[in-house]
C-alpha cells in the first residue's frame, strides 16, 4: 500500500458524489483498468474509491447494482455514491471503509485457524447465492471466458480442456442461476465491527451465473485442494452442488489462473495443479499425443 498525494480523479469522485474533496488518499492496488484508494475526507469520513477506466468492460454501475443486489442476502461495504467523472466515461465507486481486516491477513496473523476462515468463506458464497437474480440482469456468457482464455492459452493445451469446456458451455437452467461473486478468496472478506463480521467485498466482476463456477472460484483462489480444505469450504456451503460442473469449473479456472501468471514459481505451482487434476479427473481432459488413461481403466478393472 502506497500513500500518495490525492489523485484528481480521486478528489473528484468525492466531490461529485459526496460533497467533500477528499483530504488525504492511501493506493490499495492498482490495475490497467481499476484503481483502488482509501480516503480521508475533510470531516474525518473514511471512504474507500475505486476508479475505472473508460476501457473497463465492467465499471462503477455493474458494481454497485451487484451490491445492492446481495446486500439483502450477505454483509457488504454500504454504497456511498457512484457514476461517471470523465467525459470519455471514466467511473467510480465510493463505498464505506471497513478498515484492512480481512480473513486473509487473520489466517497470516496466526489470528484464525486457516480452515475456519475456509468455512466463513463458504457460508458467505452460500448467502450471495441466496439473493435474487433479476431476469434482466446482465450475464457474461462463458463463451467470451473461453474466447478470452484462448487469446492466450496455447492451442494444444486448450485442446486438452476440450471434454472441460463442453461441461462448462452448456447454458444452466434458471434453478442453477445465481448471483456469482466471481472472485471469492480470503482477502475479499473484511473483518468489521465489534463482533468481527464478514464482510464480503470487491464486485467488480460479479455477475448471474452458475453457483459452481463462483465455488470452483473459491477453491482455486484458495488452493483449498487438499481434502481437509474442500471439505471445509464446501462443508459450509448450505446449496446442492453438481460435482461434475464444480470439477470442471475448477479445471478451466485451474488453466485460465496458469495462462494469465507471470513466468515464475506460481506458474509452475499451477502447471503442476493441472497435470494433478489431469491425474484426478481423466475424463476433463483429453490426453496428451502419446498417452493414454488406459492402464487406470486396467488397474480398476482387475
Amino acid at each position: 500500500m502506497n500513500t500518495t498525494p490525492v489523485p484528481a480523479m480521486v478528489s473528484r469522485a468525492c466531490t461529485l458524489f459526496l460533497g467533500s474533496p477528499a483530504k488525504t488518499a492511501e493506493r490499495l492496488k492498482a490495475g490497467s483498468r481499476t484503481a483502488v484508494y482509501r480516503a480521508a475526507l475533510h470531516d474525518g469520513t473514511r471512504v474507500v474509491v475505486k476508479l475505472y477506466s473508460h476501457t473497463a468492460r465492467r465499471n462503477a454501475f455493474t458494481e454497485a447494482t451487484a451490491m445492492r443486489a446481495v446486500s439483502a442476502a450477505v454483509p457488504v461495504p454500504r454504497v456511498l455514491g457512484y457514476g461517471t467523472t470523465s467525459s470519455d466515461g471514466a467511473t467510480a465507486l465510493i463505498t464505506s471503509d471497513l478498515g484492512p481486516s480481512t480473513l486473509g491477513s487473520a489466517v497470516r496473523a496466526g489470528n484464525l485457524p486457516r480452515l475456519q476462515a475456509l468455512r466463513d468463506l463458504g457460508t458467505l458464497v452460500g448467502l450471495v447465492h441466496e439473493a435474487p437474480v433479476a431476469p434482466k440482469a446482465t450475464r457474461r456468457p462463458v463463451i467470451e471466458m473461453v474466447t478470452s482464455l484462448s487469446r492466450r492459452c496455447p492451442p494444444n493445451v486448450l485442446d486438452r480442456l476440450a471434454p472441460t469446456l463442453a461441461i462448462i458451455t452448456v447454458t444452466p437452467d434458471e434453478a442453477s442461476t445465481v448471483w456469482c461473486h466471481n472472485d471469492p478468496h480470503l482477502d475479499n472478506v473484511v473483518l468489521a465491527g465489534p463482533r468481527q463480521t464478514r464482510h464480503l467485498v470487491d464486485f467488480t466482476d460479479a455477475t448471474p451465473g452458475r453457483r459452481e463456477a463462483d465455488l470452483a472460484h473459491a477453491l482455486v483462489m484458495t488452493d483449498a485442494h487438499c481434502q481437509w480444505d474442500r471439505h471445509a469450504l464446501l462443508g459450509a456451503y448450505p446449496h446442492p452442488v453438481n460435482d461434475t460442473h464444480l470439477a470442471a469449473w475448477s479445471a478451466f479456472l485451474t488453466v485460465s489462473c496458469w495462462a494469465h501468471a507471470a513466468p515464475g514459481n506460481d506458474r509452475t505451482v499451477l502447471a503442476d495443479r493441472m497435470d494433478a487434476l489431469s491425474r484426478q479427473t481423466p475424463h476433463l481432459f483429453r490426453p496428451r499425443p502419446g498417452h493414454s488413461h488406459a492402464p487406470h481403466a486396467r488397474r480398476r478393472a482387475r
